[in-house]
């Protein structure tokens, strides 16, 4: 591939995702919103930050997307506002995460890419519900719609796409929305500072790294139809969470109220394998470990 796009490439994830691929050599293409902070990739791709291209725009601007796209031969379509952007003003999160992503589809389809790889969210689940989507706020409604949208350009225009559905990633600069509890957790316990963790009960949880290898290789796979799969990494209640830190960090100050998440605990894990084969998944202690030694490392560097 001569060049890849990534929307939102201002985010947390997105700079994951580029450091696997700046470390093969991928020349790579960052859109965001003018003003959008670069904080992450700042912070895991310090050797990369200069080869990057980056290029400003609306996600809700046709014309600003295909602009973007121009010259590209992959995109992997990330912009999107969470939860609470959502709630409070759903016509502007349609618009950004519905619409957005109708144009990033459109702009392929015009660019002549054969394949969309893009992130849904398991806030598709509602809290009733682990087999079948039945997303309880306006973030999960548009998610799924985007899905069903990605099998429409497959039946259609035959836009194949790889989407993934991941619950709550945690790792190295995951520091906003309500799910980065765990990450802040463990930033809070390096600076000797107390933390509450703003939900309780149990979720899947996925170490960054793992999600970012799975863009990766959904990016240079084959691709046909419209997929999209769950990534959940482990299970594990907030309290667990919080033990493990403690057990890495004894004088941590920690603790979680509030309610669960509005997502079902025991939603499976299905198909990501076939992606995934040639990698495996972080262990709850060993994602903690990393984002440790991650704000450890920040802390003696100041």
């Amino acid at each position: 591939m001569k060049q890849v796009l990534i929307t939102g490439g201002g985010g947390f994830l997105a700079a994951w995702i580029a450091r696997r691929l700046a470390a093969r050599g991928t020349r790579l293409r960052l859109f965001d919103v003018p003003g959008a902070p670069r904080t992450a990739s700042d912070i895991v791709l310090p050797r990369h930050a200069s080869q990057l291209d980056w290029r400003q725009g609306d996600i809700r601007s046709a014309d600003d997307v295909r602009a973007a796209m121009e010259g590209c031969d992959a995109v992997i379509h990330l912009a999107g506002v969470l939860t609470p952007a959502c709630s409070a003003n759903p016509v502007r999160g349609a618009e950004i995460n519905l619409i957005g992503s109708l144009h990033v589809f459109d702009a392929a389809r015009a660019q002549g890419l054969s394949k969309v790889v893009y992130a849904s969210s398991a806030g598709v689940y509602g809290p009733a519900h682990s087999r079948h989507p039945e997303p309880a706020t306006h973030y999960g409604a548009f998610k799924l719609a985007v899905e069903g949208a990605a099998r429409a350009y497959w039946n259609e225009h035959r836009i194949a796409s790889t989407g993934f559905r991941p619950f709550v990633i945690y790792g190295p600069g995951r520091e906003t929305g309500v799910s980065a509890g765990p990450s802040l957790a463990c930033r809070a316990a390096v600076r000797g500072i107390p933390y509450t963790i703003g939900f309780t009960g149990a979720c899947g949880l996925v170490y960054v790294d793992d999600v970012a290898e799975a863009f990766e290789n959904a990016l240079f796979a084959p691709a046909e139809g419209a997929k999209v799969f769950n990534l959940v990494g482990e299970l594990h209640t907030i309290d667990a969470v919080i033990a493990e830190i403690r057990r890495q960090v004894p004088d941590a100050d920690l603790r979680a109220e509030g309610p669960p998440l509005t997502i079902a605990a025991d939603v499976t894990e299905e198909g990501p394998d076939e992606l995934l084969a040639a990698g495996r998944r972080s262990t709850l202690a060993e994602g903690i470990a990393a984002t440790l030694t991650h704000y450890r490392s920040l802390e003696e560097s100041a």
